[in-house]
């Protein structure tokens, strides 16, 4: 298990962001890795999660396992600034350049010269404001407020949104080419409620540090608390769980954590609203959410398992009719039934289908024959025959 937590500094706002992250849950191992590939480069990172699932120390890991980390990281909240103020924050002004610009300053893309800058809930930044950063991100150099000498930088941009930005681009309140300069890659951080592995370790390590900030020798757990803390939904992920720690170890006695000395919100996740909202999406963007979760578990040979859930997932929908099915994915019918039979979706009856000794040969080399005329078609190598 790893653990990483946030840099201890009083300028760090820590009211709904998480401030520890571990790597148990399966989940969280399969995303420990994915970052592991992708922080060496320096391609953008889109980090989507709820509200206190950890995306800042995420970012800050990528940072750190990156060739910048001897860099700084800046960590900016896009929605903390008004309209008027967030472009000279991002880019810098000149003296004068508005009022009450009494001195020049450099923005936060300058600040992070030679290493990362986090853009945090880059959903809420204006529509002006993002066409200025898309261009910074093509041209690599920033104009600050009120002068028009261009000033280069080298800075690797990381972002992070709770949001979902391809409705917000449907909206018309996110540029479509930000989006997909921002995305080069994309992480989407589970919430806590779905990685249950994860629970306990952070229950341990928030216990484990409050009792040291308070004093307190060691604290337990007991087995109705565990249990409580375990089936909680978690609607605030780990920056709830840390603060009900918190608050629990103010008001138990006798170093001993009762489940009624637990305080949970009564607040709940409405699955139903959320499964409604997922069908208003069209099918080609869900279709590229489950791709993106086949790619952070990284289950390995991946281009067999997507074309053998679509030719399974067809047969099931024409009600095992090979001829509809060839007509529901373009195909001939021969082709359609050999790739059946590969995926062992077909299963040919040798009473029924085979009358000479050699049919069962024919129908092998008929589905190589076919294969190898469909490099396209490339799923498991497997013929299943009764």
């Amino acid at each position: 298990m790893q653990l990483i937590t946030l840099p201890h500094s009083p300028t760090l706002a820590t009211s709904v962001r998480a401030t520890a992250q571990v790597f148990a849950d399966p989940k969280s191992q399969a995303l420990l890795r994915h970052l592991q590939q992708i922080a060496p480069s320096d391609a953008s990172v889109l980090i989507v999660g709820e509200t206190g699932t950890g995306k800042e120390l995420v970012a800050r890991h990528v940072h750190n396992l990156s060739n910048r980390r001897n860099g700084p990281f800046i960590a900016v909240n896009c929605g903390a600034f008004s309209e008027s103020l967030v472009e000279a924050e991002l880019f810098g002004h000149e003296k004068g350049a508005f009022t009450g610009a009494l001195h020049a300053k450099a923005g936060w893309f300058e600040e992070a010269n030679g290493g990362t800058l986090f853009l945090d809930e880059i959903g809420d930044l204006p529509l002006a404001i993002q066409v200025k950063l898309l261009r910074v991100l093509q041209e690599r150099e920033v104009v600050r407020l009120g002068s028009r000498k261009s000033i280069p930088i080298d800075v690797r941009v990381l972002a992070a949104t709770n949001v979902q930005l391809e409705k917000a681009i449907n909206a018309g309140n996110f540029r479509e080419d930000l989006y997909y300069r921002l995305t080069v890659v994309s992480l989407g951080l589970s919430p806590l409620r779905e990685r249950p592995g994860d629970i306990l370790p952070l229950i341990r390590y928030f216990i484990g540090e409050y009792s040291r900030r308070l004093g307190y020798s060691e604290i337990k757990l007991s087995k109705e608390a565990e249990d409580k803390l375990m089936t909680y939904s978690w609607p605030g992920n780990i920056r709830e769980l840390e603060n009900v720690i918190h608050h629990t170890l103010l008001i138990c006695r006798n170093n001993l954590i009762h489940a009624a000395d637990l305080h949970l919100s009564n607040l709940r996740i409405d699955r139903q609203e959320e499964a409604s909202s997922n069908l208003n999406e069209s099918a080609e963007l869900l279709l590229e959410r489950a791709f993106n979760k086949l790619f952070e578990e990284d289950g390995g040979d991946l281009h067999a398992k997507v074309e053998a859930a679509l030719l399974r997932t067809a047969y099931r929908f024409c009600h095992c009719n090979q001829v509809h099915t060839a007509n529901l994915l373009g195909l001939s019918r021969n082709v359609t039934r050999a790739q059946l039979i590969r995926i062992g979706e077909l299963i040919v009856n040798k009473r029924r289908l085979l009358p000479s000794k050699n049919r069962r040969a024919t129908d092998l080399k008929l589905a190589d024959s076919i294969s190898t005329q469909l490099p396209s078609i490339n799923l498991p190598n497997r013929q299943i025959f009764s």
